[in-house]
């Protein structure tokens, strides 16, 4: 895969991993600790997809 490429979706991984990050705090201050279990199950699998692409 090219560099640019590579980039745009390290790019799009980073924006969605804060954005998980973002809810997983939100769901953290609301005591909600199922939905904090999943956010943390997609943050992981973001994280994962970011770490393949290095």
């Amino acid at each position: 895969m090219n560099a640019p490429i590579r980039q745009s979706q390290a790019d799009i991984l980073n924006k969605l991993y804060d954005m998980k990050q973002r809810q997983l705090a939100q769901a953290s201050q609301q005591g909600n600790s199922l939905r904090c279990q999943v956010l943390e199950a997609e943050a992981q699998a973001i994280f994962n997809a970011l770490q393949s692409l290095r």
